[in-house]
This record gives C-alpha cells, structure tokens and sequence, in this order.
C-alpha cells in the first residue's frame, strides 16, 4: 500500500510541474512561475505533512524521489558556478571593464561585505537583547546534546588554525583543484587564478597582440557557451523550488519549531531589518530601493528554498548583469566574495544571537558595552576567516564562540529549528553580495542605470 501512496505522491508532484510547464508556455513570466512555485510547494508539502505526519517513511521515501528535481536541480547550478566564475572575470579583463581599477573594485567590494557584516552583528545583539533570549531557556534533548558534541568535534579540527593561516587558505595553490570546488575555499581561489590570468593577458596584449586577440576571441566563445549553460539551468527554477520546498514543508517538525518561537520571530526580525538596510544603501547610492526588490526577489526565493549561497551564484550573477546593470566583472567577484566574506545571515546576525544568548551561562552580562563592542568586532573578523574553515554559518558560531570564550557546545541547542531559520540566513546573504555588486557599480560609474530603472526583467533568455 505505501507504494502505491509514494507513487501518488509522485503523481501529484509531476502534476504540479505540468502546471509550471503550461505556464511557460504560455509566457508567463519568470517571476510568476517562482512565486507559484514556492505557493505550490508550500501547500503540497504541508498537505503530505497533514496527512502522513513529517516523520512516516511514506513521506520520508516521497521526498527522496522529490529530490531528483530539487537536488538535481541544485548540483545543476553548482555545475557551472565554477566555469561562470572563471570565464566571466577573465572575460572582464579582455574587455578591459574592471582592469583599470581592479583594486578600487575589490576593496569597495569587501569593504561593503564586511562592514554590512558588523551591521548585522549590531542587529543580532539588539534582537538577542531585546526579545530577552537566554540559551538556558531551551530544552536540551538527545539531539541537541548529540549536535552539541559534533561542534566540539569541529571546534577540536580548526582551533589551531590562526587568522593569518585562514587568509593563506584563500590562495589557489592548485588551481585545478579548486575548479573541482573540493575546498571550501575553492571559489575565491578561482577568483584569484581568474584575476592572474586576466593580468596575464593584459601583459600579453601590450607585447604580443595577435597571440592577445586569439586568447580574447577564445575566451569570448567559451564565455558564449557557459552563458548559454546557464540560461538553459535557469529555466528549470520554477520546478527546482516547487520540489525542494514541497520537501522543506513535508519534513519540517512544525512542534519543534513551535517551542523555539520566540528565537525563531526574533531571527527573522533581525533578518529584515537587516534587509532594511541594504535597501537603504541603495537609496544613499541614489539607487531606487523598490526596483531593486522587485528584480531579484526570484533570485531570493531560490536562495530561500535551496539555503545554498553557492548554488544560488548563477541566479546572483544573471540577476545583476541582465536585471540591475552590474557589469560581469564586478557581478562576479561580489558574487564569489560573498560566498565566503561578510555574510550577513550566517556570519553576521547567527552568531552575535548565538553570543548574547549563551553569555549568561558563563556569568558575563551580554549587555555590557565592553562584551557587545568586542563581539562586533570578532563577528567582522571572523566573517573573513570562516572561508579559510569551511564557511557557513556552523563553523562562523564556532569561531566566534571560542574567541569569546563562551561553549561551543550550547550551539547544538537551536539545531530542531536550524533549516528554518538557515533559509533566511541564505536569502540575506545573497542580498548582501547583490547590494555589494550594486553599489560598487555604482560608485565606479560602471552601473547601467538605463538596465537598473527598466520596470521588466528577464533572468532567463
């Protein structure tokens, strides 16, 4: 019988997709088909949950069959991260776009990265504090006692590892390597094997231009082909949402998330004031914040659902170069930094809640002014280095805990609610690499306007 079930299931999931398919082809447009989407996904997946429970293995085998869309779809994206990545910013380079002020870009780039960073560990103290969080309050079962232990264990691997020796992580050692994304630092390090390259070409074309024009045309037809790739995965958004947040639904433990409430409000509070703020960068750069939202609130929504920085870069990137007027070059590197410098969510806001919430178990009053200016300090820090350990918001609450001298394991306590709240985490952090790419953009003179004011978009061609 339950294979009937499972098979029912499936049914109604490829039912769902015929729906978004006659939506496309009837040229409705990309936005609508993600926001349907999301809608279908959420009623489909609360439904399984209503009808079999989170935990039955009916809905347990369904969602693994739901996977072949929606992880299929998400390793579809990180396929071509690595090649958009490298051919876009070389391509920058022979386009001579960013190479006349490549370290202005960089530096605005990181600048506004890390410095949102230290807003949003502002925002987490003050939500932390004033919603009156305390980590003592949450019940401690066999979970959180078993996750508590597996931070430990993580804390034990990376603890020896100086700020200096994170930073060396970056550097693309083998380059090769690193376009296999099996460090946790390979997307910078391919940022930086891109920028020598382009250099490199620079170099060539002042002294050997005919070996110059060949490596340009080269570069130009690959950065066509890859381009391409990417327009062809983007087209199958709609239904890479509706299936993983069919499954998000279906196997969320709605009492969990009922007793940590007041953590999770208080998260998402902080999450968009944060967002706030970025709009309102915007709007000092003279930029108009509503146009800005209404443009990138697909790339969101897949960042939302998939809670991957990383798989969500070719939205990221398509959405600023097609929808917001950001050249290639600088849409990249925002891009890429962001996947491992300043995130806003999981190194920013996480942590410094995490903080103020498990100070008082150590007899240190988290409102003092001493604790709260140290903690934004670190949290900015440690924004930067968690790239050289792993990345994500994980390994971002490590380090600021053990720097402040707080237990790592009191982390584990949140993890019934951890998916919740890491889907936001990932939508601000995408949000704040797009905002970085902008505003660079803008103050090197390099943004579209007449792209960035235009009322329709496409991401897809």
């Amino acid at each position: 019988m339950n294979v009937y079930l499972i098979i029912f299931n499936i049914a109604i999931l490829l039912l769902l997709i015929g729906v978004l398919a006659y939506m496309q082809k009837k040229h409705v447009s990309f936005s609508k088909r993600v926001f349907t989407a999301l809608g279908l996904g959420i009623v489909f997946g609360f439904a399984l949950q209503g009808v079999y429970g989170a935990g039955s293995a009916i809905v347990q085998q369904s969602t693994q069959w739901f996977d072949i869309v929606g992880t299929g779809y998400v390793k579809l994206l990180q396929m071509i991260v690595m090649p958009l990545v490298f051919i876009s910013i070389v391509m920058a380079f022979t386009k001579l776009s960013i190479s006349n002020h490549l370290g202005k870009i960089a530096t605005l780039i990181i600048g506004l990265l890390l410095g949102t960073t230290a807003i949003a560990a502002s925002i987490g103290i003050m939500a932390s504090l004033g919603f009156q969080l305390e980590a003592m309050e949450i019940p401690s079962g066999e979970a959180e006692q078993t996750r508590g232990q597996e931070l430990e264990q993580k804390y034990e691997q990376i603890q020896n590892l100086s700020f200096p020796q994170k930073i060396i992580e970056l550097l693309p050692a083998n380059p090769f390597l690193d376009f296999t994304g099996q460090r946790s630092t390979s997307t910078i390090a391919v940022v930086i094997f891109a920028a020598f390259v382009g250099i490199a070409y620079l170099g060539v074309a002042r002294k050997q231009p005919e070996q110059a024009e060949m490596f340009k045309k080269i570069v130009d037809a690959l950065y066509a082909i890859v381009m391409r790739i990417v327009t062809l995965v983007l087209r199958l958004t709609p239904y890479g949402i509706l299936a993983i947040m069919s499954r998000v639904t279906a196997t969320s433990d709605i009492d969990a998330i009922a007793k940590l409430g007041k953590f999770v409000v208080a998260s998402y509070i902080a999450l968009f004031v944060m967002f706030a703020i970025h709009l309102l960068i915007l709007v000092l750069a003279g930029l108009n914040p509503i146009t800005y939202v209404k443009k990138v609130l697909p790339v969101l929504s897949f960042a939302f659902t998939s809670r991957s920085s990383a798989a969500t870069l070719p939205l990221n990137v398509k959405a600023q170069t097609t929808a917001l007027g950001v050249p290639e070059g600088i849409a990249n590197f925002a891009g890429s930094f962001g996947l491992s410098i300043g995130q806003n969510g999981c190194a920013g806001i996480y942590p410094a809640m995490l903080a103020v919430m498990i100070a008082p178990t150590v007899n240190i009053d988290p409102a003092s002014l001493s604790f709260i200016l140290t903690l934004i300090l670190v949290v900015t820090i440690s924004s930067f280095g968690v790239a050289g350990v792993g990345g994500g918001a994980t390994f971002a609450a490590i380090l600021v805990l053990s720097t402040m001298n707080l237990p790592v394991a009191l982390a584990g306590l949140l993890i019934s609610v951890e998916p919740l709240i890491d889907m936001g985490r990932t939508a601000l952090n995408v949000s704040g690499s797009m905002t970085a790419g902008v505003v660079t953009s803008r103050i090197t003179k390099e943004l579209n306007l007449n792209v960035y004011n235009e009322e329709t978009q496409k991401l897809e061609a």
